[in-house]
């Protein structure tokens, strides 16, 4: 079978203007952090971006009182249709400067190229539009009697869709009257920080969106912060825990999007290869760094040979490379900690007894990365099976029966996601049903929609994002 060369289709630079250092965004304006500064780098190069400022805990307590400002004497007090039209504008900005955003989101993340044009700008402009569409509907989103905003929200986003997590943050807060105290990760803070042109470009009151830059005793302030209402998490279990513990006693709320150790189920009736497809969607798309990532693989125990057979044949396929090159599959690791934490669990994994396999690709010689891995003969007791590893990692397990499935699939602490592959209507709904996750995909996976919600159960959190009920966090109702 003849082999195919792929000729570099690099995406230009040059049409992100980046700025040698970025100060934090606060009442409409960019200042000077009282904090000493951090580096954000390119996982792909290891070179430095941009110096960004650290927020302390007087810079903090800056943002909130201007969130609170424009809380009380104009964002709460606009009607939802003039809300609404805010949002809209930010929409069209969004897909206006969606080239700027998406080359910065791969130069900062590592994620490839084609998946910040295709897939994350143009969701998060989704998420706008469609929370601008209720903005001014709110009575009729069947939120309970008289839905009104809670505040001021602090919203603490993490480093693997940097652009779409602020978009499903900041889009139903204001929709809904609140303002914003936003704290992106620091490993990613440079399109968050475009976004505040955005803000400003869009002539957004003064102090409704405020974005605090810096690392966990910025969130931490953020989560302290007297002035805050109603917080918003999306990250580790373990963070997630650390909020929920500080806020118990207080009148704070909070929804938490945590972690996940989603199964993807294959029965011996599947369409094979339309379910590899869905197979590698699930877990090497965006390099596994995906809450929802179909890290566990579960397959009928009659066709777990062929599909391995077809599955690494697959993977045999996938480009690793330079983010910005329109023919990569796979990106960089987004920081050096991370790889290094899917480096212990991979060789935990090889430790405890399953196979490894991996494509053998060439990795180039800077940035961090990590050649797309399949386990074989993991059990239920080894640590990639019951951790969340955060990376383009697979583990393979096999079932007999529908109702083996379930068991395996719910044997975790997470509960966020699964993937069903079959033909029979009747089983998906079975399975559906008896499934503990918070979204479950049937013959396809990692599909996501402004329309539709999305979060977990168990330690995988609590609260839904996106759709009708992701409004429900950002209101309080009754007399």
């Amino acid at each position: 079978m003849p082999t195919f060369e792929y000729a570099p289709a690099p995406e230009s630079r040059a049409v992100v203007d980046l700025q040698s250092s970025y100060g934090l965004f606060i009442n409409g304006e960019f200042v000077d952090g009282s904090g000493t500064g951090f580096k954000s780098i390119s996982p792909a190069t290891e070179e430095v971006l941009a110096e960004v400022s650290e927020a302390t805990d007087a810079d903090v307590d800056a943002a909130v009182r201007a969130a609170r400002t424009a809380y009380t004497r104009v964002w709460s007090r606009m009607s939802g249709t003039d809300r609404g039209k805010y949002l809209y504008r930010i929409a069209r900005i969004l897909q206006e400067r969606a080239r700027e955003f998406a080359v910065l989101e791969s130069l900062d993340n590592g994620k490839p190229i084609k998946e910040s044009r295709d897939i994350d700008i143009p969701l998060a402009a989704a998420h706008f539009f469609y929370n601008a569409g209720w903005a001014d509907k709110l009575e009729y989103a069947s939120l309970g009697t008289n839905p009104r905003p809670h505040g001021v929200v602090g919203q603490i986003i993490p480093w693997n869709f940097p652009m779409l997590m602020l978009a499903w943050k900041i889009a139903p807060a204001l929709a809904t009257g609140n303002t914003v105290v936003l704290k992106p990760a620091e490993t990613t803070p440079l399109t968050a920080l475009l976004f505040a042109e955005v803000c400003q470009q869009a002539d957004l009151p003064p102090g409704v969106v405020n974005i605090v830059t810096g690392a966990g005793p910025t969130g931490q302030a953020i989560v302290d912060h007297a002035g805050i209402d109603k917080l918003a998490f999306t990250g580790s279990t373990g963070v997630g825990k650390m909020i929920a513990r500080a806020i118990s006693g207080t009148r704070k709320k909070a929804t938490l999007e945590l972690g996940g150790k989603a199964a993807n189920i294959v029965f011996d009736d599947a369409p094979i290869d339309q379910a590899v497809e869905g197979i590698v969607n699930g877990i090497f798309f965006n390099q596994g760094h995906v809450c929802c990532a179909g890290s566990r693989l579960l397959v009928q125990e009659s066709i777990a040979s062929e599909v391995e057979s077809r599955l690494k044949r697959r993977l045999g396929t996938l480009r690793v490379g330079d983010p910005l090159d329109k023919n990569t599959d796979v990106g960089a690791i987004n920081s050096r900690a991370q790889l290094d934490r899917i480096v212990a669990l991979t060789d935990a994994g090889e430790g405890e007894g399953a196979t490894r396999w991996d494509n053998g690709c060439e990795l180039p010689s800077k940035g961090f990365w990590f050649r797309p891995t399949v386990f074989t003969g993991v059990t239920q007791t080894h640590r990639i099976a019951q951790e969340e590893i955060f990376g383009p990692v697979l583990s393979v397990l096999t079932f007999r029966t529908p109702q083996e499935a379930v068991a395996k699939a719910n044997n975790t602490p997470y509960g966020l996601s699964a993937g069903i592959w079959t033909e029979k209507g009747s089983r998906i709904l079975w399975m559906a049903d008896q499934l503990k996750a918070g979204v479950v995909w049937a013959n396809t996976f990692n599909q996501f929609d402004p329309t539709s919600p999305f979060g977990g159960y168990k330690e995988s959190g609590y609260g839904r994002e996106g759709g009708r009920h992701g409004l429900e966090p950002y209101v309080k109702t009754g007399a």
